[in-house]
């Protein structure tokens, strides 16, 4: 999606009238897209200004196409300037150039890291030449009519208010500015230059269209990713916010004191990399001869890690690499150099079949000099759940540990869609968002009266990569359970008989590996199978737990299933705190579909 396209010509014009940032703004607003905020909008009339002064020359052609915030696919980034054209060879060409408002910026220690102001505070961020290369090679990885019709992209960088060049060219970061040329205030000359070297001949054959519709190769799975990520090779090209905090994980491990343990905290919704981040370290700080270790109390990330694993290391090696949650009771301190716990937010304070137990986050603490804890509180799914900030920061201050806090918030699931993520919220009621219907929005997502017509949507869809999986709120019994002895193995567990639906619940042959077995996609998952995993399509059965009437999303505990036990402790609460009572079911529950509509 391009918010904004014209010639060179127009776009001139509309900078000398001054309607530039107006024209990107209502495109912003019709499109749902997001941003638009008053910093954003004065960013446009600066940038934009500076901008049509370098174009606005005879030799570059009037009709060399402008594009501006064009949504790269799959992802929530968007590049803030593009100006296409042939160069001297007549070869398709589309020049990237990430713009910045930076007046003043310092260097740092870290790989492609930098400190400036943002936000009302100095803060580190991604060095412009790497996101503006990042940038190009997401696009060139997942367009492929850009590979396909051998289109030329070149990135650079302009930081048009910054008049020094000695902290931004610092020969730590020459090796990504090789890849992306930076330009500075008094470069408005060299930066033409460059343009017109790049851009010899107008736009004649609709490039950005051409990218912009061009076929999108699917998106890289992390699991099906892991055997060569595991060998060193890189997968994922980690971008701004990510890079951030890999590079902040990596340089507390490397300067790890034990006298002083360090206690990272990176929110993140779905789909903005945290398992991406957590997989990319373990692999780093592994190859740098460190003792460290993955960690999830859900077992289902571990059993399809350990199986795409199965046959390329053995089964000591991978249980060493990612373990449970509740493998670190009385485990010597500071014994790890770095815990990465995935999907902290799952978190118990009691490990049940260990009466030495007392709280898993204090015990991942003790037991490492540096724990990284990756954490969406919004996908807090059982009653049990302990997994938040405050209770992080309640055991790093009583293990004498250092905390710092990260965010990661670029998206890479749901198509990359925020407008989606946050049309969610709203139609559950989780929080209000201005998204509060999918008009425009760039994610396809049907509703089913019946759910045979789901289950055949979902079957057609799983042909073509096998990535497409049903799942339901817990509200049926599990009666084939083959490890009680009453129970039928063949027995149907989820029936809706008003439709003639019958389906059995996942664990009965596959286990927590459901998500990637062959004939799985006639069986039903749960919140416990599939959290922290990811489809390419998924099909929600919304059981009699979550109702609408007149407008309001209404949750009643008592649909859910008996056997369920991520809401055990409801009962007993509701006797002596009903509204507390009804408040945690209420989330719980709002949060268990959340979760199921975003994998």
């Amino acid at each position: 999606m391009i918010v904004y396209a014209a010639t060179k010509r127009e776009f001139v014009v509309d900078t000398k009238t001054n309607s530039i940032h107006e024209k990107i703004l209502t495109e912003i607003k019709r499109r749902g897209v997001g941003g638009g905020g008053a910093s954003e909008i004065a960013s446009w009339r600066n940038s934009m200004q500076f901008m049509s002064g370098v174009v606005n020359d005879p030799e570059l052609p009037d009709d060399a196409g402008v594009s501006i915030e064009y949504s790269i696919p799959l992802t929530s980034k968007r590049v803030d300037f593009i100006l296409t054209g042939k160069d001297q060879n007549k070869k398709d060409t589309a020049v990237i150039i990430e713009l910045k408002q930076w007046s003043e910026v310092s260097s740092t220690s870290k790989d492609a890291i930098v400190n400036t102001f943002l936000g009302g505070g100095l803060r580190e961020t991604s060095h412009p030449s790497y996101q503006a290369w990042t940038y190009a090679a997401l696009i060139e990885d997942y367009n492929e009519t850009v590979r396909e019709e051998s289109i030329t992209l070149k990135p650079c960088t302009y930081l048009h208010n910054l008049d020094s060049y000695l902290p931004i060219n610092d020969p730590c970061y020459q090796k990504h500015i090789n890849k992306a040329p930076i330009f500075i205030s008094k470069d408005a000359k060299k930066l033409n230059a460059f343009l017109k070297h790049a851009i010899r001949h107008g736009d004649t054959d609709d490039i950005m269209y051409r990218i912009e519709h061009g076929k999108i190769k699917p998106s890289k799975n992390l699991a099906d990713s892991l055997k060569s990520m595991l060998k060193g090779n890189t997968e994922f090209l980690m971008i701004d916010d990510q890079k951030l905090v890999y590079e902040t994980a990596l340089d507390l491990a490397c300067k790890k004191s034990k006298n002083k343990k360090q206690v990272l905290i990176v929110e993140g919704g779905p789909g903005t990399g945290k398992s991406v981040v957590a997989v990319n370290l373990l692999v780093e700080i592994t190859k740098r001869e460190m003792v460290t270790q993955y960690v999830t109390k859900t077992a289902a990330p571990r059993m399809v890690y350990s199986s795409h694993l199965k046959g390329s290391m053995t089964k000591g090696r991978i249980d060493n690499l990612f373990k449970g949650s509740a493998s670190f009771t009385g485990i010597e301190p500071n014994f790890f150099d770095a815990l990465l716990v995935d999907e902290a937010h799952r978190l118990v304070e009691k490990n049940r079949y260990d009466k030495l137990s007392e709280n898993q986050v204090k015990e991942l603490i003790s037991a490492s000099k540096l724990t990284v804890f990756f954490i969406d509180e919004d996908q807090i799914v059982t009653w049990g759940d302990i997994g938040s900030k405050n209770e992080i920061h309640k055991w790093a201050d009583k293990l004498g540990a250092d905390v710092q806090e990260l965010k990661l918030a670029s998206q890479f699931r749901c198509n990359g869609s925020d407008g989606y993520l946050a049309w969610s919220d709203d139609a559950l009621q989780i929080r209000e968002t201005a998204n509060t219907t999918l008009y425009d929005i760039d994610y396809e997502f049907r509703v089913f009266d019946d759910p045979n017509d789901l289950r055949n949507a979902i079957r057609e869809k799983n042909l073509v990569a096998n990535k497409a999986r049903m799942v339901a709120g817990y509200c049926w019994d599990w009666i084939s359970d083959s490890s009680k002895k009453k129970n039928d193995p063949s027995a149907m567990d989820i029936v809706i008989p008003e439709y003639d639906f019958e389906a059995q619940w996942n664990l009965a042959k596959d286990s927590y590996a459901w998500i990637i077995a062959g004939n799985s996609v006639n069986e039903i998952g749960c919140i416990h199978t599939c959290q922290g995993l990811e489809l390419d399509y998924v099909g929600v059965i919304v059981g009699n737990d979550l109702i609408v009437r007149d407008g309001k999303v209404l949750t009643d505990a008592t649909k859910r299933s008996k056997m369920d036990a991520s809401i055990r402790g409801y009962k007993k609460l509701l006797k002596t705190q009903p509204e507390e009572a009804n408040d945690k079911v209420d989330r719980i529950i709002k949060n268990t579909y959340r979760t199921l509509m975003t994998r």
